[in-house]
């Protein structure tokens, strides 16, 4: 499915962030080299790239149609684990920025909130794509007919093409090589 194979190569994206994210966190840690500007940045990619563009497409796309067609898998509860996840990431994010702001203001302590809500992140959904990735991506392109996946498809080819006229995938694959050459080079 072109719907899947694209929803991967974001992942790759994303876990590329996560490195960064990481990265950061441990200088944050350390007192060496980081910038604390660079977090409103992440959150911005986290929240416009791999929340709205890429869990879009899963939410609103395959996973309501995986809980359409697959009853099996609606009725295990598994697309409801992953749209839980995504929850999880979101609420992550905000503390995150709740956490950067208390830092800003001069509360040190803070460094720990900011350091427990990004790792957590990372560690949520590094976990989160493996599952995508080797469960339910395949049950899509397993159990799915031709006929939804090509629906599939088209829909997010349209997501895709809308995002592209935007410069979404460009501005944040940009924003993406500048971060990791600042600290993973």
């Amino acid at each position: 499915m072109e719907a899947i194979e694209i929803m991967v190569k974001e992942h790759d994206n994303i876990r590329r962030m996560l490195k960064v994210m990481r990265k950061i966190c441990y200088n944050l840690m350390t007192k060496s080299d980081y910038d604390l500007g660079d977090f409103p940045k992440i959150i911005d990619f986290v929240r416009n790239y791999a929340d709205k563009h890429h869990h879009g497409k899963e939410e609103d796309i395959l996973f309501t149609t995986m809980n359409r067609e697959i009853e099996k898998l609606a009725k295990s509860g598994a697309i409801t684990g992953m749209y839980i996840e995504h929850d999880n990431g979101r609420l992550y994010m905000n503390n995150l920025k709740t956490a950067l702001e208390e830092f800003k203001k001069g509360n040190d302590e803070a460094r720990l909130d900011i350091i427990a809500n990004a790792i957590s992140y990372t560690d949520l959904l590094d976990r989160h794509i493996e599952k995508e990735n080797t469960a339910m991506y395949k049950f899509a392109e397993r159990m799915l007919n031709d006929r939804v996946k090509s629906t599939v498809d088209a829909e997010c080819r349209k997501i895709e093409k809308k995002a592209a006229e935007m410069g979404i995938q460009e501005k944040y694959l940009k924003l993406l090589d500048e971060l990791e050459i600042k600290y993973l080079k």
